[in-house]
C-alpha cells in the first residue's frame, strides 16, 4: 500500500494468514449525524450487507439494530476465516486512514466467492444471459472456480446490465439495472472487500445501503438533532438523475486514493463500461452506474461522500455562525441549519459544488424551507415563539415532516407517510384487487394481510397511526369494491362486514415504535 496523498512510503500488503489476527470488535456505537462527523473507536466489520430501501406491500422491514450484525455463520465452511480477513481489512483501514490499499485480490479465494454466493439473492430476474440461480447452482464449485480465474487473470467479460423501468411519483420512470447471475457473485465478493475499507470511512450521516443502518435511524437521527436544535432552516437536497450521471473518471479517481489492487480497480472499470441492453439494443454510457447492481448502491456512497459529506464537515460547518447537521440515505439528503443566514449561504454554493462533480440539483425540488415551531410557541412549546404562523414542511424516505401539538401540548416535530406515497402505495393494493378478485377468499386475504403488514413495516412509526389506520380503511374498502364485482349478484355491506369477521385485516401497528424501542434497548 502506499499514501494517496505526501511522501511515497513502502507498499504494505495485508497478508493472508489469521495467525494473531482476530476478527475486531464492531460494536461502535452510532454517533448521532452532527457530531462533527466523528465515526465510533472500533474498525466497523460490515457481517451483514447493506439494507435497500424497500417499503410498502410486501417489502422487507429494514433493521432496526443500530449495531453491525454479528452472524455466527453455523456451518458454513470457511465463514471464520472470511471473518477474520475482513476484520483485518478493517483494522489496517481504520488504522491508517490516508493509505491506499495494492493488494487485495488475494484474499478473494474459492472459499470468499461462496460467502459471495451464499449472500447473493437466489430469487432475483435474471440478467441479459437468462442464467437463473437453480441452473448456476447445478454446477456450483466449477462455475465459481472458473470464475475465480477469469477474475484474477482479467479476462473475465462483465456483460451488459438488462434495464427496466418502473415507475415514480412525478408520472416519470427510473431506470433499474439487472446484472447477470455471475456478475452478481462477483460482484458482492468485490463488496465484501470493499465494505471493510470505506465502512470506516463513511461518516455518521450517512444511512443508505450500509451494514446494520435503516432508513428508520436516519429518520430518528434527524428528528432528534431537529428537535434539539428547535427547529431551523432545512434544505431538502434532490440530485436530478443521480445514478446515471455519475462521472466514471472521477469515480474511479475517488476510488483509487483508497484502492489500487490492479484487479479490482480493473473489474469496477469493466461495470462501468459494460453497457445497458435496452429493448434489444446494447448501448455504452459515458457515465452513470446502472441502479440494481450489487456494486452499485457502494460506488454512489462513495462518491457522495466525497461530493456532500466529508465536504460538509470539513468546510462547511467551521464556517457557520450556528449548529447544523446533515442526514444522507444514499441520494437523499436533508441538513437542517439553526440560522437563516446560515442556510442561504449554504444554498448558494451547492449547486457549484455539485456541478464540480458533473452533477444537478433539481431546481424545483431542492429547496429551502422554514421548519421552526409555529408562533405562540417557543422552541420547546412553552412560550411564545418567533417562529413563522404557518411553518412549512418536507419530505425524507417516504415520510412528509411537520410541527404538531403532543398529548402534553408541546410542539414536536412529527412524521407522517406522504402523500404521495401514500397514494402509489394505495394505487397498487387496488390494481392487485382487481386482477386477484376472482380467487378463493382466503387467498386473498392471506396476501392482502402481508401486503398490509408489509406497510405497517416501513411506515409503522410512532406518530404515524391515523395515516396507518387510514390505509387499512382504505384497502377494505377497496376490497369491498372488488369482491362485489366477481359476479353480476353485488356485495352488500352488510354481507363484507360478516365476512371480515371471520377474515379479518391485520390492525395498524407502530412497527417501530420509539416507546417500544425504549422498553427493550
Amino acid at each position: 500500500m502506499a499514501r494517496s496523498q505526501g511522501a511515497p512510503q513502502e507498499p504494505v500488503e495485508v497478508l493472508s494468514s489469521p495467525s494473531k489476527w482476530a476478527v475486531p470488535a464492531c460494536k461502535g456505537q452510532l454517533k448521532c449525524a452532527g457530531t462533527g462527523g466523528k465515526k465510533s473507536e472500533q474498525p466497523e466489520v460490515p457481517m451483514k450487507q447493506g439494507n435497500r430501501p424497500e417499503g410498502p406491500c410486501g417489502g422487507k422491514g429494514l433493521p432496526e439494530s443500530t449495531e453491525p450484525q454479528e452472524g455466527k455463520m453455523a456451518g458454513i465452511p470457511g465463514s471464520g476465516t472470511i471473518s477474520t480477513k475482513r476484520g483485518r481489512i478493517a483494522t489496517l483501514a481504520r488504522e491508517a486512514p490516508e493509505l491506499a490499499f495494492t493488494s487485495l485480490s488475494h484474499h478473494i479465494d474459492i472459499e470468499w466467492l461462496r460467502e459471495a454466493y451464499r449472500l447473493t439473492r437466489k430469487d432475483g430476474a435474471p440478467g441479459v444471459d437468462g442464467q437463473t440461480a437453480a441452473g448456476y447452482e447445478e454446477h456450483l464449485e466449477e462455475n465459481l472456480q472458473s470464475l475465480l480465474e477469469r477474475a484474477k487473470s482479467g479476462t473475465y467479460f462483465a456483460p451488459p446490465v438488462r434495464r427496466v423501468h418502473i415507475p415514480k411519483e412525478n408520472g416519470e420512470t427510473r431506470p433499474i439495472g439487472i446484472p447477470a447471475f455471475e456478475d452478481k457473485v462477483l460482484q458482492r465478493a468485490v463488496v465484501m472487500v470493499l465494505e471493510c475499507i470505506y465502512e470506516q470511512d463513511f461518516l455518521n450521516c450517512s444511512f443508505g445501503f450500509r451494514p446494520g443502518r435503516s432508513a428508520h435511524q436516519a429518520l430518528r437521527v434527524f428528528r432528534d438533532q431537529t428537535m434539539a436544535m428547535g427547529g431551523g432552516w432545512v434544505i431538502e437536497i434532490d440530485i436530478r438523475k443521480y445514478f446515471d450521471t455519475i462521472n466514471h473518471s472521477q469515480l474511479m479517481e475517488i476510488l483509487r486514493r483508497r484502492v489500487r489492487d490492479g484487479v479490482l480497480t480493473r473489474l469496477i472499470g469493466k461495470w462501468l463500461n459494460a453497457g445497458v441492453m435496452e429493448e434489444g439494443r446494447i448501448h455504452y454510457p459515458t457515465s452513470g452506474s446502472p441502479q440494481g447492481g450489487v456494486v452499485s448502491p457502494l460506488l454512489a456512497n462513495v462518491f457522495l461522500h466525497e461530493v456532500l459529506d466529508t465536504w460538509f464537515e470539513a468546510e462547511v460547518k467551521p464556517r457557520l455562525k450556528g449548529q447544523a447537521h446533515l442526514v444522507r440515505y444514499a441520494d437523499d439528503a436533508v441538513i437542517c441549519f439553526s440560522l437563516e443566514e446560515d442556510a442561504r449561504r449554504v444554498m448558494e454554493v451547492l449547486p457549484k459544488r455539485f456541478g464540480k462533480y458533473g452533477l444537478e440539483l433539481h431546481p424545483e425540488k431542492t429547496r429551502l424551507v422554514p421548519f421552526l415551531p409555529p408562533r405562540g410557541a417557543d422552541r420547546d412549546g412553552q412560550r411564545g415563539g418567533s417562529g413563522p404562523s404557518h411553518p412549512g414542511t418536507f419530505d425524507l424516505l417516504g415520510f412528509t415532516h411537520h410541527w404538531a401539538k403532543s398529548r402534553r401540548g408541546h410542539w414536536v416535530i412529527k412524521q407522517r407517510t406522504a402523500r404521495g406515497r401514500f397514494a402509489r402505495s394505495l394505487k397498487r393494493v387496488a390494481e392487485w384487487c382487481r386482477q386477484a378478485r376472482h380467487r378463493p377468499i382466503r387467498e386473498q386475504h392471506r396476501d392482502l394481510s402481508r401486503k398490509l403488514k408489509g406497510h405497517y413495516g416501513y411506515y409503522g412509526i410512532t406518530g404515524n397511526w391515523e395515516a396507518l389506520n387510514r390505509f387499512r380503511f382504505e384497502v377494505t374498502m377497496v376490497w369491498w369494491k372488488w369482491l362485489g364485482r366477481r359476479s353480476q349478484r353485488k356485495r352488500n355491506w352488510d354481507s363484507f362486514l360478516k365476512l371480515m369477521e371471520h377474515f379479518p385485516l391485520p390492525a395498524a401497528v407502530a412497527v417501530h415504535s420509539t416507546w417500544r424501542s425504549a422498553a427493550n434497548p
